[in-house]
Order: C-alpha cells, then sequence, then structure tokens
C-alpha cells in the first residue's frame, strides 16, 4: 500500500518523439531516474461517455536499453499506489527487461498523488467496529456511508468512476497511445485487479501476464475469507513458533492472545494518556501488518514489536499498539482509507448483506481464532457504501494466454487461485515472508518471472524460490 504524496509529474522542454505521435519528455522532477521518461494520455472520465469530461493520466518509461521488441506495462498496487514512484524506487528490478522492452507504468486514476481529490480522503477513514446484530451492521453503514460522502462531494462524478474496470480501459488507452498492438504485463499486489479487468476486457491484446501476490477479486467472499483464514492462521503459528524458540512472548502465547482478545471485546482496553480503547477486533486488526511482516530474521524486529504490545495490553494499556499503528498511518486506530475503498467498494469486495457478513464471521471463528476479524475488516468498509458495484466479479475469458503468478507465505495461494483458471499456467511459491517479490529484488522470483515475460517460457509445476 503506498500512501504517500508524491508530487504532480511535469515535463521538461526535451521532447523526445515516438512513432505513434506520443510526446515522451524528460522528466523533470529530480527524483527520477535520469533515463525516465514521462508523458500524458487523455481519457474520458466515464468510459460509458468518451466525448464527456476527460482526465490526464500521467505515465511515464525506462527505455529498453538494447533492441527494442515490445512493452511490458507494470501495473501498481494499492490501491492508491503510483506506478511512477515505482518505476523510481525499483527500476533495477526490471534491468533485465529492459534489454528488450520498455518498461512503461501509470499513475492511476485512483492513485494517491493523482490530485482531484484531497489528499485526507486517502489518509483517512472510520475507524470500524464487528457489528454484533443487524441494528449495529445498519448503524456501522451510516456511518460509513457519511465518511464516504465527505469526499465523495468534492467530486462526485470522478469518486463514482474509480473501480479498476476503468483503469483497464485507462490502460488500453495507453497502449494505444504508445503504438502497440499487445502489453505483457507485470501486476503487483492490488495492481492484479485491474490486471485480470484487462485480461477480461481486451484478452486479445494481452500477450502475457505475470501477477505478483496478486489480490484476488474472483472468489466470493465465503470462499474467499476461507482460503484467506488459513493463510492467517499459518502465519499466526510462525509467529508462536518464533516467540517460543527466541523466548520473547512468554509460555502459552497462543492461549494468552486468545484470551486477550476475548476479553477486549467484552471491556476495550484503553490507551493511557488518550481518549480511545482497543477491542479484541481492533487488536487483531493492528497486529496483522506486523504478524504479516516481521522484519529481517532471526531477529524479527517487528514480531518483538508485537510481542511487546501484547504483554502491555495484558497488563491493561494498548498504547504498544496505537504506538506502532499512529507511527505508520498516523491515527491511532487503524482507519478504513476512504480513498482506496473508493476503489474495493467499486469492484466489489463487499459483504452483500448482513447475512453474508455472519457467514463470514462465523467461518473465522471456526477457522482462525486467532485472527477472525481480518476476514472482515476490509468488506466492513464498504457497509453503507454510497455508490453501487460497477466492476462486479466476472470469469476470464477463453483464449487467454498462460499466465505466471508468484507469491509468499502470506500470498501465493491468491495468485495461484487466479492464474490456474487460465489453462497451461504456472506460478513460483517462494518459501518465505515479503509481499510484491519482483519490484523488491528477489532474484529467484525476477529470475522465472523475466523467463517468462521474455521468451513465454514458464517454470516447471512446483517451482519454489527459498531465501
Amino acid at each position: 500500500m503506498n500512501l504517500a504524496i508524491v508530487s504532480a509529474l511535469l515535463g521538461s522542454l526535451v521532447v523526445v518523439p515516438h512513432a505513434s505521435g506520443l510526446e515522451w519528455r524528460a522528466c523533470q522532477d529530480a527524483g527520477r531516474p535520469k533515463e525516465m521518461e514521462c508523458a500524458s494520455v487523455e481519457v474520458p472520465l466515464d468510459w460509458a461517455e468518451p466525448d464527456g469530461r476527460k482526465i490526464s493520466v500521467r505515465i511515464a518509461r525506462l527505455p529498453a536499453t538494447g533492441r527494442k521488441t515490445g512493452t511490458v506495462f507494470s501495473i501498481p498496487g494499492g490501491p492508491g499506489g503510483s506506478g511512477i514512484d515505482d518505476l523510481t524506487s525499483y527500476g533495477k528490478s526490471f534491468a533485465g527487461l529492459r534489454e528488450r522492452f520498455d518498461v512503461v507504468s501509470l499513475e492511476p486514476r485512483n492513485a494517491t498523488s493523482f490530485g482531484i481529490l484531497p489528499q485526507e480522503c486517502f489518509a483517512t477513514g472510520p475507524w470500524l467496529t464487528r457489528p454484533g446484530s443487524p441494528r449495529e451492521y445498519a448503524a456501522l453503514g451510516a456511518t460509513v456511508r457519511r465518511s464516504a460522502d465527505e469526499c465523495r462531494r468534492r467530486d462526485p462524478a470522478f469518486f463514482d468512476h474509480l473501480d479498476s474496470a476503468s483503469v483497464a480501459r485507462d490502460i488500453d488507452a495507453i497502449r494505444a497511445a504508445i503504438g502497440e498492438e499487445r502489453l505483457s504485463f507485470v501486476a503487483t499486489s492490488y495492481g492484479g485487479v485491474p490486471a485480470v479487468a484487462y485480461a477480461r476486457l481486451f484478452p486479445g491484446r494481452v500477450r502475457a501476464m505475470y501477477l505478483d501476490g496478486a489480490v484476488n477479486q474472483l472468489r466470493d467472499p465465503l470462499t474467499d475469507a476461507r482460503a484467506r483464514y488459513r493463510t492467517y492462521e499459518a502465519q499466526f503459528g510462525r509467529f508462536v513458533t518464533w516467540c517460543e524458540a527466541a523466548g520473547a512472548c512468554g509460555p502459552g502465547v497462543a492461549e494468552r492472545w486468545q484470551r486477550l482478545v476475548a476479553a477486549a471485546d467484552r471491556t476495550p482496553i484503553p490507551v493511557k494518556g488518550q481518549a480511545v480503547a482497543y477491542s479484541g477486533f481492533d487488536l487483531q486488526v493492528a497486529a496483522m501488518p506486523h504478524l504479516v511482516s516481521p522484519g529481517p530474521a532471526p531477529d524479527h524486529p517487528r514480531w518483538r514489536q508485537l510481542a511487546q504490545a501484547m504483554r502491555q495490553a495484558e497488563g491493561g494499556d494498548a498504547a504498544g499498539f496505537a504506538a506502532y499503528v499512529q507511527a505508520g498511518i498516523g491515527s491511532l486506530k487503524p482507519p478504513s482509507f476512504v480513498g482506496m475503498n473508493a476503489t474495493q467498494c467499486a469492484d466489489g469486495l463487499r459483504f452483500g448483506s448482513y447475512r453474508e457478513y455472519r457467514a463470514v464471521r462465523a467461518l473465522g471463528e471456526r477457522v482462525s481464532p486467532n485472527l477472525s476479524g481480518m476476514g472482515l475488516w476490509h468488506r466492513l468498509g464498504c457497509v453503507g457504501w454510497p455508490t453501487p458495484v460497477t466492476n462486479p466479479r466476472a470469469p476470464l475469458p477463453a483464449g487467454l494466454p498462460p499466465l505466471l503468478g508468484a507469491g509468499s507465505w502470506t500470498d501465493h495461494d491468491d495468485t495461484a487461485d487466479i492464474v490456474r483458471r487460465v489453462p497451461g499456467s504456472a506460478t513460483v511459491r517462494y518459501d518465505g515472508h515479503g509481499h510484491g517479490l519482483y519490484l523488491t529484488g528477489n532474484a529467484c522470483v525476477i529470475a522465472h518471472a523475466d523467463a517468462y515475460l521474455m521468451d513465454l517460457r514458464l517454470p516447471p509445476t512446483g517451482t519454489v524460490c527459498r531465501p
């Protein structure tokens, strides 16, 4: 998730002509790589009204260093991330591909830095609760709707068109502008949702598609929750194993965690010195990022921080959780970011009813007693949402080329479920922690992805990369 505020991308006076007529300019921002070139493409705000209001989508490319044979398009995650920032920060990961390909990305319309909605829409949102009755579910919906409406009224037409299918159509307009008949893709994290939308809308224009830790929009909420709960519980088990080996948590950490969560759900734990308290649901939500990303082995500093916060909460003070949440996102408890939800809710990642919510909640309490709230969190942020689903779940079409997916302990299964829907596809499983393996420089994963993207050579079944 990229929630940083970045400067608007500007062009210099040096124009690089392109066969398509698109004008690539040397990027003026001093923080960009010197070889990066920038441009913009005008697209309809509402693709159903192509002659209506237009918006300008900024794009960037790292040109091929050898004889160019095509373009690889990198789709950023988030939602809210900028692909231009990705090329800036992680450009070295594309060095092999650039021997034969331009690498192009965009600042999508739903990026934090796009500039139409105010930045606070992407940095704030309501603190969610776990409803225990239809009345509480409706009350949460009213809270979510009020928060969404505050941002929506700034520009309702723009707010209503932040779905991933609109982003996919923007990408196809960029494809046409750069003069390519087909694209190859690297899609990271939530970038998997617009990538799948592109594959569904334009299957004949996909040469290759590599999905890295992709968010899976294709499963119904109950099936999705079942897979996620198993992943969460397995990761919690790794934390417990480390706790016991490192002596960092004290005895019986799993049982103590469940008691702490249950007690906090009955009586929320105050944050000393602040007018806020943590329910058990809040504890689970705050713990999850640290569980997924523990920091370098063997010390795993974020796991140590979590263990310390747990001990402090057992003593009646949730300040340890609040301190690291506030340090990361500026809030004493994790908010449900309105700007991100404007995409996720439009993409259908929401509960259809209170009954569906209760079914997922009951499943979580059976399958993942330690982190049952996490399977509810994102979809609860869409309860009462003021706009409808505009990019609903739909099957992938026939005729797509085989895809490649990769992921770590916490996201391989999501990605594998997507790619196995296309005959002949393959995955690489990374036997360790991590997310966005290509961009973050995992050499083993990059080697397999490059072989596929360059020569359409897929790894054998069961391929594993190890730390």
